[in-house]
């Protein structure tokens, strides 16, 4: 159970109404175990900011740490139950993810897809002669190998999740305070209108700030924001070749990604090394499109080389720069400081198991039905990174 409060305040106090905040606080207030009060601190209600409105909104299972498979078979299950538990449907499209390799990086692969099979996956590798099969529209140049997941695995309707743990939290009786939290003592939470709100746990959940704002309580976190640009693509026919239609989420060598989203695409890629500063402007860079997105994607599928940009907007990631893995648990000095942050662009599916976890944490004192210590934050002090080579 939530630790004791001072009259006045909140048994809970979540820190950031993102995807993840929200999903804590959806996830406290369904548990017929709990009975206290739970306080949501958001600085922007319009989200227009917010990591969890601006994100590519994908879920797979091709990872090569057997807990991120274990967060995602959670969140999959979630988010096709969401007209149930939230009310909401998620549009949730399942074609799977589809890496694709060089020579130099087909270990990598056949070493994850081993991993993943140990762990229940329905994943499938592919050579060059049985990917060109089964994908025409691709060019199979300098592809080795390809990992293609078959099932649980695919994208929905991110902002739609947000809404929806926000909205259902808030008629299980959660509370949600437009303000911006500037300070983290023991047992309260200062905001920047000067109000001080008690709380028994807090529950660091802001994201992209969430380095930041454990730093002035003193609390070294490793958890910055790192902008990512997203291009919306118009495809049209072009010299007898049509839009490639649904297709995987796809992962090119050089690290540029796309995916069908209705009748466009969206594409994007992990900016160029010395090009990915903490906290720059939220700018689209239209430089990736040009140097980067553009030509990997007309070389690996010729129907994109006429394709067009018609949007395209910039997010942050909550980027963990220690190794690029959640951050989840208690504070192992102040123990009703529970970190729920630094994802690294993949809190958006994990949210549903974290938001169960840390509820499960604050009410049973412990994790139930997934344990998630090996993601808490003793590794970071001790030096003990968990590498996760699917990093995308």
């Amino acid at each position: 159970m939530a630790r004791e409060v001072p009259t006045g305040g909140f048994d809970v106090v979540v820190v950031g109404g993102g995807a993840m905040g929200s999903s804590v606080a959806y996830h406290l207030k369904s548990d017929p175990n709990f009975f206290g009060t739970v306080a949501v601190v958001e600085r922007d209600p319009t989200y227009a900011r917010a990591s969890s409105a601006l994100s590519a909104s994908s879920i797979r299972q091709q990872f090569s740490t057997p807990l991120n498979i274990h967060l995602s078979r959670y969140g999959i299950d979630f988010l096709r139950r969401a007209p149930e538990l939230l009310g909401v449907d998620l549009g949730l499209k399942e074609p799977g993810y589809l890496f694709l390799a060089s020579a130099a990086g087909a270990a990598v692969l056949r070493a994850n897809n081993s991993i993943q099979k140990g762990e229940g996956c329905a994943v499938e590798l592919l050579d060059p002669a049985a990917l060109a099969a089964r994908f025409a529209w691709i060019s199979t140049t300098d592809i080795a190998l390809a990992s293609h997941g078959t099932a649980n695995e695919g994208w929905f309707d991110g902002p739609a999740l947000m809404q929806g743990f926000r909205r259902k939290a808030r008629e299980l009786g959660a509370a949600y305070i437009a303000d911006e939290a500037t300070e983290l003592a023991p047992h309260a939470v200062t905001l920047r209108s000067g109000r001080r709100i008690k709380a028994g746990t807090v529950v660091l959940a802001a994201g992209p700030w969430s380095g930041q704002l454990a730093a002035r309580a003193e609390i070294a976190l490793p958890v910055e924001p790192r902008r990512r640009s997203v291009f919306v693509l118009d495809v049209r026919p072009s010299q007898g070749r049509g839009p490639p239609g649904l297709t995987p989420l796809t992962i090119d060598p050089s690290g540029v990604w796309f995916r069908p989203d209705g009748r466009f695409y969206l594409a994007g890629t992990t900016p160029a090394a010395g090009n990915d500063p903490p906290e720059p402007p939220l700018e689209v860079q239209h430089a990736e499109w040009d140097d980067m997105v553009w030509p990997a994607l007309a070389a690996r599928v010729p129907a994109f080389e006429a394709a067009k940009v018609v949007n395209s907007w910039a997010g942050y990631y909550e980027y963990n720069t220690f190794d690029q893995n959640g951050i989840v648990g208690r504070h192992p000095e102040r123990e009703n400081l529970i970190f729920a942050t630094g994802f690294s662009g993949h809190g958006i599916q994990q949210s549903p198991a974290v938001g169960r976890a840390v509820a499960e944490l604050i009410v049973h004192g412990g994790y139930r039905t997934l344990d998630l210590s090996p993601f808490g934050y003793d590794r970071i002090s001790a030096g003990r990174p968990i590498r996760e080579l699917n990093v995308v």
